[in-house]
Formats: structure tokens, C-alpha cells, sequence
């Protein structure tokens, strides 16, 4: 939804476009810059530190909030394994070493440049893209809704990469340019990229134990990701605008890789799971919770 808003917030102070002698697009980065210093500042003054010193709380409401957050310490880290969270330079070599990983990453960065190769002005081009961020988000919460009311991660992630590889197929399939039709690819992919970002993230979280390695785990994966907008900054070249062939068919390798590489994880984890079933019980994992996600007792999350 910020990526809508901020569609409309840049068509609209585009429009200062020459006040103070400024372009407007300097007026984008001034006024949206100088709002994040200011509510900054005010969160200094209305975010607390802590329940105790919080003035809009009971006393009660304050004893009740330290007793939840007292037993939350000091259960953190453990999960129904029980693994404990204590930093452990293995599991950190175990997390940049586990064969767990996957990232799709790029619609964000170029989507406002897409739509203008289509034929539109820069300020049109921001309004369009509010149609495809809102779409995004409706997306979102479907897929995390239905996600889990089924107990399923990895099937609903694989459709988000199918999604993404469909989209971007329809941008950059045409021979001929029908501004309409790429539009649309944009819609589709949004529409996988999103929810699929945080999927993966869920199984990570699920699937990377004990704890340090599930945080250095998580870690690798989101910093690889964010890589990604860097390696997308230059895959979309103005030579090759309006259709921008190159970077939608590399995105498009990336996408049809992600789900290539999603595909062999859900099954790898569904065979581990199998034979850690026969072989096993939960009922009899004592002595094994330092093992992590290795430990006989532990399943994958699907």
C-alpha cells in the first residue's frame, strides 16, 4: 500500500514542478524526505522505551504487560523442539552453508519507468502504478489469509513464482508493442512478487533452527534479496525502452529459476520429513534439541 500512496504522492507534488526554481522531482525527495526527519522526531516523544515508564498505562496494565514479556524471555529463542538461543558460531558456519535459499526481486524499482515506455508522461506514469501496488496488497493478505487457514507455505509460494513467471512472460512475449498487454503482465506480477516475498521468508523462519542460525539463516536470505535490486538497476536500460526486452526476460530467468529451485525444496523437504517419520518419533527427541533442524525429532514446514 506504500507503494500506491507513494504513486500519488509523487504525481501530485510533481506538480510543484518550478516552484523555487526546483524541478519537481526534487520536490519528491524534499518534501517526502523532510516528512520521514519530522515523524522521526515525534516518535522520540510517543514511542516508550518500556511498559514501566508508558504514562497512557494503568498500573495494572503495566504489571501485567512485564509479567507477559518476563515469560516470553524466558522462553525466547526456544521453539517445540526446545533449542536454546544462545550464540553458537556453528550454526552461523551451519546457516551460510545450508542448502536452504531463494529470492525473486525488481518489479519495485522500474515499474514507474515501465509504464512511461508505454507512452505515458512521468506523472501519468505514477498514477498507474496505483492499480498494480493495490492489486499487490489485496494479494498479500489473500495469500497470507488463505496460507494459513490451509497450514501451507510452500504451495502457495510456488503459485506466487508461477504467477511472477506468467506475468513477466505476457510483458515481455508480444512481438508487436500493445501497451495494454504489458500493463497487464505488471498487474500479474506484482500480484506473485509481493505475497512470494514474505512466503519465503515464513518458511525460513519455519525451517532454519536453532535459533542463531535461524536469524544468520534469515539474514543471508533478506541481504541476497536486497542484492537483487541492485544486479535489477541494470538490467533496465534506456537503450532498450519502450519494451525493455532484456530486463523483463531476465527477470523472467530469475522467476522460472525461483520456482525451479522452490519446486526441488518442497519435495527434498517432503522426502526428509518421510523418512524422519519412519525412522523416528517426536515422543522420544531428548538429547537431540541441539541438532537444530537436523535432529530426527525436527520437520520441515510445507
Amino acid at each position: 500500500m506504500a507503494g500506491a500512496f507513494s504513486g500519488l504522492l509523487a504525481y501530485l507534488i510533481s506538480k510543484m514542478d518550478g516552484v523555487g526554481g526546483l524541478e519537481g522531482w526534487r520536490w519528491i525527495f524534499i518534501l517526502e524526505g523532510l516528512l520521514t526527519v519530522v515523524v522521526a522526531v515525534i516518535a522520540y516523544f510517543l514511542v516508550w522505551d518500556e511498559p514501566s515508564s508508558a504514562t497512557f498505562l494503568s498500573d495494572r496494565e503495566k504489571a501485567v504487560i512485564i509479567d507477559l514479556l518476563a515469560d516470553s524471555r524466558a522462553s525466547a529463542g526456544t521453539n517445540q523442539l526446545g533449542e536454546k538461543s544462545a550464540f553458537d558460531w556453528k550454526q552461523v558456519t551451519a546457516a551460510v552453508l545450508d542448502w536452504q535459499a531463494v529470492a525473486v526481486y525488481a518489479l519495485s524499482l522500474f515499474l514507474p519507468t515501465i509504464i512511461k515506455g508505454l507512452g505515458y508522461s512521468s506523472a501519468i506514469a505514477q498514477l498507474l502504478t496505483i492499480p498494480v501496488y493495490a492489486a499487490a496488497s489485496i494479494s498479500c493478505i489473500a495469500v497470507g489469509y488463505f496460507s494459513d487457514r490451509l497450514a501451507q507455505r510452500c504451495i502457495f509460494t510456488l503459485g506466487c513464482y508461477l504467477t511472477v513467471f506468467i506475468g513477466f512472460l505476457i510483458a515481455v512475449a508480444p512481438s508487436s508493442f500493445i501497451p495494454g498487454l504489458t500493463y497487464a503482465g505488471c498487474f500479474i506480477a506484482a500480484c506473485g512478487i509481493y505475497p512470494g516475498i514474505p512466503g519465503i521468508l515464513a518458511l525460513a523462519s519455519n525451517n532454519f533452527a536453532p535459533a542463531t542460525k535461524r536469524a544468520v539463516g534469515m539474514a543471508i536470505q533478506m541481504g541476497l534479496g536486497t542484492l537483487g535490486g541492485a544486479a535489477a538497476s541494470n538490467f533496465y536500460r534506456d537503450e532498450d525502452s519502450p519494451r525493455y526486452r532484456l530486463g523483463h526476460g531476465l527477470v523472467l530467468g530469475f522467476a522460472a529459476l525461483g520456482l525451479l529451485v522452490l519446486t526441488i525444496y518442497y519435495f527434498a523437504c517432503r522426502k526428509i520429513n518421510a523418512k524422519r517419520d519412519r525412522e523416528s518419533s517426536r515422543d522420544h527427541a531428548e538429547g537431540m534439541f541441539d541438532l537444530g533442524d537436523k535432529s530426527p525429532a525436527f520437520r520441515y514446514n510445507l
